[in-house]
């Protein structure tokens, strides 16, 4: 019956989904920022206890090969465009800092610096569709709040240009750095945070020596940390448009660095494995989950669960925030017990080498920034009460730029021609998918990278111009490189890199800041 179940569901998804169709449900995605899957406690984490983000995995559909990107900035232009990140046409990047200006410089205005950002982005074509404007298209109201948008530095046209009735956040990617902003946006409106005084939102050092400790858990000027805004602007949206049907987006700071938490959480007040630092990176952890639950519960108490679907990401994987001497050090281009530096081909960044007390990127190699599985392997659930079959886990290898048609799908909204993005709808109702995807490719400060549906990689070193080829299945720390053993696998692999790149693998190597717009001036 249950099957039966599930199959009627899934016809009515498939041709029964309209613009004004009262039976599809409400979208809530919350996307972290730099959590490594080894951060939770349903993937093994053993020190922090996540059991709300638990529940999504535990109950919902799990998603084992997820790539995201590897940093911030494309991960968000790929999952809202439907465009993976080896291009150069598709979305352009911004810079960051302009909006920083508002409390450092007299002479400019948010009116300014949104006006020079929006002429150099240039015009989108009127063809043009992002994640947000899909379910516009079926009749939903959409919300984003948090770190708002791609590129590093967004504006209240291009906000509106992608879909959203109503966002509140940061417009600038480096003023999320720090948890305490003097000022977010709403709606293209500038709002001062009453007790926020820091024009870099008070931004903390890395470390706790040289008084980085002092300077973390400094409160003068300190009043309202980010995070909580959020979360009340996310139940507040919910109970004001709870007789819609609604999109929630939430791109979260938690838990990218540097660490600031306005409090321990009880749970590692007195755990004495911990150095100070790392109890307040793991209290972030422990935030992000929290708010989770609130979210859900609210959900819940408005009778909203059982009609929502609840989705969790991240856009990148796992990266250091908690430097201690005598453990974990930045840069972490060495290993810690020899002394040895990384060449990234034959030695790399694993998580014992470099003494991670909680081993984030869940032992595979390599952190954010990296081509490494460490550096862009993301966790993915899926929560539907009652609709989706609980703790199934599934290997198809899916990017963040598929949920686009994912969602198109579910609600029959057509997708114009060109975007990279498929759909995974039918494994997440236990049906077999035509349409599947055969590999993902990404970029990242390395190089480009390929993952097939059956487990082989292909990863492109351009510093050195180097290929090396992994079969991820047997080897989940990538250290047997069999690019000599399989010449033919090699050439197959490489042809379809290419092929991605336009024949310009330099498309996926991203290095300093040659792949972000120039910079700005104001006087």
């Amino acid at each position: 019956m249950k099957q039966l179940a599930i199959f009627l569901l899934m016809c009515t998804l498939f041709v029964g989904c309209s613009e004004d169709s009262e039976d599809t449900p409400n979208v809530v995605f919350i996307y972290a920022d730099d959590l490594g899957r080894g951060l939770l406690s349903s993937e093994g984490q053993e020190i922090i206890k996540t059991p709300n983000i638990d529940r999504l995995s535990e109950n919902g559909v799990r998603f084992e090969n997820v790539y995201g990107c590897m940093f911030c900035a494309p991960a968000r232009a790929s999952l809202l465009s439907g465009y993976h990140d080896l291009q150069r046409d598709k979305w352009n990047l911004t810079r960051g800092g302009y909006y920083k200006k508002l409390s450092t410089d007299t002479t400019v205005t948010a009116y300014m610096i949104q006006e020079a950002l929006d002429k150099q982005y240039g015009e989108i074509p009127e063809d043009e569709v992002f994640l947000a404007e899909v379910f516009k298209k079926a009749g939903y109201v959409t919300a984003q709040v948090g770190k708002l948008d791609w590129g590093f530095s967004t504006t209240h046209n291009l906000l509106k240009r992608g879909g959203w009735d109503y966002y509140y956040g940061y417009y600038d990617h480096v003023r999320c750095h720090g948890f305490y902003p003097p000022f977010l946006f709403e709606n293209g409106k500038q709002v001062m945070i009453p007790g926020n005084v820091e024009a870099n939102c008070a931004k903390t050092k890395e470390w706790d020596d040289e008084g980085g400790y002092e300077h973390r858990w400094k409160k003068e000027g300190r009043a309202l940390y980010s995070q909580n805004i959020f979360k009340d602007k996310i139940i507040d949206f919910i109970r004001e448009h709870k007789n819609e049907k609604f999109f929630i987006y939430h791109p979260t700071q938690l838990p990218h660095g540097p660490t600031a938490i306005p409090e321990i959480h009880q749970d590692f007040v007195n755990n004495p494995d911990l150095t100070e630092i790392e109890k307040a990176y793991a209290s972030m952890v422990k935030m992000l989950d929290d708010h989770v639950g609130c979210i859900v519960k609210e959900l819940e108490d408005l009778k909203l669960i059982d009609n929502t679907i609840i989705i969790f990401s991240s856009d990148n994987g796992h990266e250091i925030y908690y430097p201690s001497k005598g453990k974990l050090r930045k840069p972490t281009n060495k290993n810690i017990l020899t002394g040895e530096s990384f060449d990234n081909i034959h030695t790399k960044y694993y998580s014992e080498t470099a003494v991670d007390v909680f081993d984030g990127n869940d032992g595979m190699a390599g952190l954010k920034r990296s081509n490494w599985e460490g550096g862009v392997r993301v966790p993915l659930y899926y929560y539907w009460k009652g609709h989706m079959e609980g703790g199934k886990t599934i290997d198809q290898v899916v990017a963040n730029y598929d949920m686009m048609a994912t969602f198109a799908d579910l609600l029959n909204i057509e997708l114009p021609e060109g975007k990279h993005s498929k759909s995974y709808l039918p494994e997440l109702f236990g049906k077999e998918n035509s349409n599947k995807r055969e590999y993902t490719v990404y970029g990242s400060n390395m190089g480009a990278a390929l993952v097939s549906n059956d487990g082989w990689k292909l990863r492109h070193y351009a510093p050195k111009d180097v290929f090396q080829l992994y079969y991820l299945p047997n080897d989940y720390k990538e250290e047997n490189n069999l690019i000599n053993e399989k010449p033919e696998k090699f050439q197959e692999l490489k042809n379809k890199l290419l092929k991605e790149c336009e024949n310009d693998l330099s498309v996926g190597y991203f290095i300093g800041k040659e792949r972000v717009l120039p910079a700005l001036q104001f006087k």
